[in-house]
C-alpha cells in the first residue's frame, strides 16, 4: 500500500535552486535512508514531507489515514512533566478507555442496577466490546511497552520520577525519540537519531526499526545501522534525487557499477561519433561515395547524444603525516583513576600502546572515554594511577566539541595565525582541500555548520605532523563521503591511533585493537568491532555456562557443541564446492556469450545500425558485470577451501 508519494517536488532559498523535481515513493514497511553531502537538501526534504516547510512546485499525496511521526536533528523534548508521565500522554485515549472500563465495573457491581435485567445486560454487551477494543489497541501493555523503549534508550539507571527539564541535551533528544517510537506512526520519520547514542543503545534501535510495523525514511550519517536497517536508498546529489535498492553498501556497489556502465557507453559513442565524423568530412565531397557520407550525416543528426556521466561531487582530499617516528613503547597506563573534581567516574584502567597500533575506546555514554582522553593530553587532571609516553611522542589531538577553534576568527586566519610562516597561497591551498574555497575562508569561525568546524578542525589537526593521534569523535557531523576520505587518511596514517567513535563502520576499517572502558577498568580485544561483539558473546557464553547449576551429565555439553560445530562445518565445505562447480560453469557460459556480442560488434551490418550496436553493448557490459562479480566469488570462495 502506497503511503506518500513526492512528484516533481522544487524548493529554493531566495534564488538558490535545494530540491529540483523530487519523485519518491513510499509504501507500507518500505526502510528508506536518504543520502548526499551536507548541504544536499536532506533534511529540507523531510521537512516539506513531514509538513514543517513549504515548496515551490510540485505536489504531495498522502491519504488522510496515514499517520506521519516526524524526529528533527537534535530536538530535545521540552516538558515540565517527569519522564514517565510525559511518556504516558502518548496513551491518553488508553488511559481514559481504561477510566470508562472502571466506571462500568463499578456500575456493574451496583445491586439496584442488577435487579434491572435489561439495563445491566446492556451495560455487559457495553463493557465487553471496550475490553475487546481497549485490549486490541494495547490496552494491557502500554505500560511495558514504555518501559522497554525506555530501557532500549538507555534510561534503565534514571528514575522515572526524574523532571526532563533537569536532563541534559542529548537526554532529551533521546527521550523525543522515545515518545515518537511510542506513537507507532504509519511513516516515521527521522533526521540523524543516531545523534547522541551509544553503541549498545544503536544495536537496540537496529532491531526496533527492523521490526517495525510501519514505513520509515531516515537521514543518518551512521554507514554500519544504514546497512543493518534500510532495504532502499535515495540519493539527493546536484538538487536531484535517484534511487537504488538495497541497503547502503548495495547502493554505493550499484552507484559505482552504473558510474563505469555509464562511462564506457557514452566513451563507445565517442569514438562512434568522431568514426563518422571522419567519414563524412573524408567523403562528403567526392561524387563516388557522397551519398555514403550523407548518411552518415542523417545517422549523426538524429543519434541522441549522451551526456558524459557526473562522477561525485568534489571531496577533501588531505592525508597525516609525520616529521619523525615514535619509539616502539608509546605510552603505558597504569591503574589510571579518571573523573572531574575528585569525583572519579572509572579507575583500575590500564593497558599499552604500541608504534603502529590504531586502538577503538568503546563504552556506554558517561563512562569517561573522553574524559581518559582529555586526560592522557592533559587537558584534566589524574585522579590515581600513572601514564607515561615513550620516546620522540609528539601528539595531535581531536575535540569533538571544537573548543580549541576561535570563535572570533576567520578560516583562514584560524590557520594561519597557528602557521605565520606559511605563504598565503599554501595556506588556501590547504583550506581548498577541505572544501574551503574563495570566500570561504572568510567566513567567521562561529557562523560556520557542525561539518565545516569539523573539516577546519581536521585541516590544523594535518598541519600538525604529529606522530601520535588522539581522537574524540572525528567522525560527528561529517557526511558519507568526508567520512570515507577520513577513513583512507587515517589507515594510511604512520603513526599512532587512540580514538573514540560510535561508529562502528570506523571502528571496524580503522581499529586494530578495542579497549572497553568500564568503571572498574579497562578490557582489551585484539581485533575490529566485530571480532569485538563477537568475542563479548562468547564470553558471555561461557559465563553463563559456567555460573548456571548444572547436572553432571551437561558437562559434555561442550564436545557435543564441538561435533555439532564440525558437521556445520563439513556441510559449509560441501556447498562451497558446489558453488564452485557452478560459477566455473556460469563462467564459461558467459565468456562464451562475450565472445559471441564481441564479434558480433565487429559485424560491418551492425556497426553501422547504431540502434543494435547499443543495444549488443549494454546487454555486453551487464555479463561482463556479472562475470567480474562471480570471479570475485570464485576467488573468495576459493581462499576459503
Amino acid at each position: 500500500m502506497i503511503l506518500l508519494q513526492v512528484n516533481q517536488l522544487s524548493k529554493s532559498f531566495v534564488a538558490d535552486p535545494i530540491l529540483m523535481n523530487i519523485k519518491l515513493e513510499v509504501q507500507t514497511r518500505d526502510r528508506i535512508a536518504l543520502v548526499g553531502r551536507n548541504g544536499a537538501g536532506k533534511s529540507t526534504l523531510l521537512k516539506i514531507i513531514a509538513g514543517h516547510m513549504s515548496y515551490d512546485s510540485g505536489e504531495i499525496i498522502q491519504s488522510k489515514e496515514t499517520k506521519i511521526g516526524y524526529l528533527a536533528q537534535n530536538t530535545g523534548l521540552e516538558s515540565e512533566l517527569s519522564i514517565w508521565d510525559e511518556m504516558l500522554t502518548v496513551f491518553d485515549y488508553l488511559r481514559k478507555q481504561e477510566k470508562e472500563l472502571r466506571l462500568l465495573e463499578t456500575q456493574m457491581g451496583d445491586a439496584t442496577l442488577i435487579e434491572n435485567g435489561e439495563a445491566y445486560d446492556k451495560i455487559l454487551k457495553t463493557y465487553d466490546q471496550m475490553q475487546v477494543n481497549f485490549k486490541e489497541q494495547g490496552g494491557y501493555q502500554y505500560e511495558a511497552d514504555i518501559r522497554s523503549v525506555l530501557h532500549g534508550l538507555n534510561f534503565q539507571s534514571f528514575s522515572y520520577d526524574t523532571k526532563i527539564s533537569a536532563l541534559s541535551g542529548g537526554q532529551r533528544t533521546r527521550l523525543a525519540l522515545a515518545k515518537l517510537l511510542l506513537t507507532k506512526p504509519d511513516l516515521l520519520i527521522l533526521d540523524e537519531p543516531t545523534n547522541h547514542l551509544d553503541i549498545e543503545t544503536l544495536s537496540w534501535l537496529e532491531q526496533y526499526l527492523s521490526g517495525y510495523d510501519g514505513a520509515i525514511l531516515i537521514v543518518s550519517h551512521d554507514r554500519y545501522f544504514l546497512d543493518k536497517v534500510v532495504n532502499q536508498v535515495y540519493e539527493l546529489s546536484r538538487n536531484h534525487i535517484k534511487k537504488y535498492v538495497g541497503n547502503y553498501s548495495k547502493y554505493l556497489d550499484q552507484k559505482a557499477a552504473n558510474y563505469e556502465r555509464d562511462l564506457k557507453m557514452y566513451e563507445k559513442q565517442q569514438e562512434e561519433i568522431a568514426k563518422l565524423e571522419d567519414f563524412v568530412q573524408r567523403n562528403l565531397a567526392r561524387a563516388s561515395t557522397t551519398k555514403r557520407a550523407q548518411s552518415r550525416r542523417k545517422q549523426l543528426e538524429k543519434m541522441e547524444r549522451m551526456d558524459r556521466p557526473q562522477g561525485d561531487e568534489k571531496s577533501a582530499t588531505f592525508g597525516f603525516q609525520i616529521d619523525r617516528q615514535s619509539g616502539n613503547d608509546v605510552l603505558t597506563a597504569d591503574s589510571l583513576a579518571i573523573g572531574y573534581q575528585e569525583e572519579k567516574i572509572s579507575d583500575h584502567i590500564s593497558f599499552r600502546m604500541s608504534r603502529g597500533d590504531s586502538i577503538a575506546l568503546v563504552g556506554p555514554n558517561g563512562i569517561g572515554k573522553s574524559t581518559l582522553l582529555k586526560t592522557l593530553v592533559d587537558k584534566l587532571p589524574a585522579l590515581g594511577g600513572t601514564f607515561q609516553y615513550g620516546s620522540n611522542i609528539r601528539i595531535g589531538y581531536y575535540d569533538q566539541q571544537q573548543a580549541d577553534l576561535s570563535s572570533n576568527k576567520t578560516v583562514l586566519n584560524e590557520l594561519w595565525d597557528d602557521y605565520p610562516l606559511m605563504p598565503e597561497k599554501d595556506v588556501r591551498t590547504v583550506l581548498g582541500n577541505f572544501l574551503f574555497s574563495g570566500d570561504d575562508v572568510l567566513k567567521i569561525v562561529s557562523t560556520l555548520s557542525g561539518g565545516e568546524k569539523a573539516r577546519l578542525a581536521l585541516a590544523k589537526l594535518m598541519l600538525q605532523r604529529a606522530n601520535v593521534l588522539i581522537l574524540d569523535e572525528p567522525t560527528n557531523h561529517l557526511d558519507l563521503d568526508s567520512k570515507e576520505i577520513l577513513e583512507n587518511a587515517l589507515i594510511e596514517f604512520p603513526g599512532t591511533l587512540l580514538f573514540v567513535s560510535h561508529d562502528r563502520y570506523f571502528i571496524n576499517r580503522i581499529a586494530t585493537k578495542v579497549i572497553e572502558l568500564s568503571t572498574s577498568g579497562a578490557t582489551e580485544f585484539l581485533g575490529d568491532y566485530d571480532y569485538y561483539v563477537d568475542k563479548k558473546a562468547e564470553i558471555e557464553e561461557i559465563e553463563l555456562f559456567e555460573s548456571a547449576d548444572l547436572p553432571q551429565e551437561s558437562i559434555t555439553k561442550p564436545e557435543k557443541q564441538s561435533y555439532q560445530q564440525d558437521k556445520e562445518a563439513k556441510k559449509l565445505e560441501r556447498q562451497r564446492k558446489r558453488r564452485l562447480t557452478e560459477i566455473e560453469q556460469l563462467i564459461e557460459e558467459l565468456e562464451a556469450q562475450i565472445e559471441t556480442y564481441d564479434e558480433q560488434l565487429c559485424d560491418p551490418e551492425i556497426f553501422q545500425d547504431h540502434e543494435k550496436v547499443l543495444e549488443i553493448t549494454t546487454k555486453n557490459e551487464a555479463i561482463k558485470a556479472q562475470l567480474e562479480r562471480l570471479l570475485e566469488e570464485w576467488s573468495d570462495l576459493g581462499d576459503l577451501m
